[in-house]
């Protein structure tokens, strides 16, 4: 799979169904069920239809997604970061969660800057949002390193829970 962004550590390609043990692994992680949301993803059937109805999809009406974020060194897919277009929100959202034997590598800094930085240049977006469960602090501090500041409050849908929105201009 071609490459869509690289940095010095890491390679963010597309998802594509062969990566679905790895993605029923993340979805299934309580961190990401705590602080992302349940996707109701429980076999890997299910991860296939998420990745074909979230990120592949995107990749088709957008041009951008979620990527899969492989280390180059092992090889190992340690997490997704990327862009999402949400429902609810005006602006392109950067989103990324890792699988925890890939914490606090810098990680999701890496990657998440290198997102930002093919947001302004290749896709020409002006400003970039992000969205956090409130207590979700690990995601917080990667927020105020790639520079971006909180703004408000926001639900997705009317019921949702509140979420801690962050914004930057690129």
């Amino acid at each position: 799979m071609k490459p869509v962004i690289e940095t010095e550590r890491l390679v963010l390609r597309r998802l594509t169904a062969r990566d679905a043990p790895f993605m029923l692994d993340l979805l299934n992680q309580p961190s990401f069920i705590r602080n992302i949301g349940d996707r109701g993803a429980r076999t890997v059937r299910q991860a296939v239809t998420y990745i074909r109805n979230g990120p592949v999809a995107s990749y088709a009406r957008y041009g951008f997604g979620l990527y899969a974020v492989v280390v180059r060194d092992s090889g190992e897919t340690a997490g997704i970061c990327g862009l999402v277009r949400r429902a609810g929100l005006d602006d392109v959202d950067i989103g990324f969660a890792f699988l925890p034997a890939h914490w606090k590598n810098g990680y999701a800094v890496e990657s998440a800057r290198a997102v930002k930085t093919y947001a302004a240049g290749v896709l020409g977006l002006k400003r970039l949002v992000a969205i956090t469960a409130p207590g979700n602090e690990p995601s917080i501090r990667v927020l105020d390193k790639l520079g971006f500041a909180f703004e408000r409050m926001v639900r997705l849908e009317p019921g949702d829970a509140e979420l801690k929105l962050f914004s930057c201009a690129l």
